[in-house]
């Protein structure tokens, strides 16, 4: 898997999308575009930290039980989350149950509802590489930490923002546009 492969619809892809149809939609649709505003950015963020140890196959297959739960991760009113919303999420079979996790995007949204509108986009985006990389060969080429996430990481921890380490921080630069991981040959590369 180290190459892009064709598709059955012939599209050539980046191999790890071809396994479900989830994954190419995904890919094809999502995956390495420009993602802006805070809400949007808000929920890519809580994702990725759901999805650390995990499959991100788990998280696409569970966004709908997430977006429910989170109220469409509309940072205000997850703000307003208390401790029986943190039991009831607990309960909730529609997304990951894992207290730290849920703990740290309720936590993380009592402090983006403390920012100015545009900040968190503003401090995400800052974090773009000067000068992007050369488009990958083959998926062994792709990084999973760079000094950039591991900047942006820094600044999200030191402005109290939790679960969100130098390879969740990449993981996040990758699905919101940031940098285009998408191989040289995959046909979703120039979309992005």
């Amino acid at each position: 898997m180290s190459g892009v492969l064709a598709g059955a619809d012939g599209l050539p892809r980046c191999p790890w999308a071809l396994s479900t149809q989830d994954y190419v939609e995904y890919h094809d649709t999502e995956w390495g575009r420009a993602v802006r505003g805070d809400d949007a950015l808000y929920e890519r963020l809580c994702l990725e930290a759901f999805q650390s140890g995990l499959s991100w196959l788990t998280i696409l297959r569970r966004r709908a039980g997430f977006r429910t739960a989170f109220s469409d991760f509309k940072i205000a009113a997850v703000a307003e989350f208390d401790e029986r919303d943190a039991e009831r999420l607990l309960a909730d079979e529609g997304i990951i149950r894992n207290r730290a996790k849920i703990e740290a995007t309720l936590a993380n949204a009592k402090v983006l509802a403390g920012w100015e509108p545009g900040e968190l986009d503003t401090l995400i985006w800052s974090h773009v590489p000067e000068e992007p990389g050369p488009a990958p060969r083959a998926v062994t080429e792709v990084p999973a930490i760079t000094p950039e996430s591991t900047a942006l990481s820094k600044a999200l921890k030191k402005a109290g923002i939790r679960f969100v380490g130098p390879t969740t921080a990449y993981a996040l630069m990758q699905a919101c546009g940031l940098v285009n991981d998408h191989l040289a040959a995959c046909a979703s590369r120039d979309a992005a």
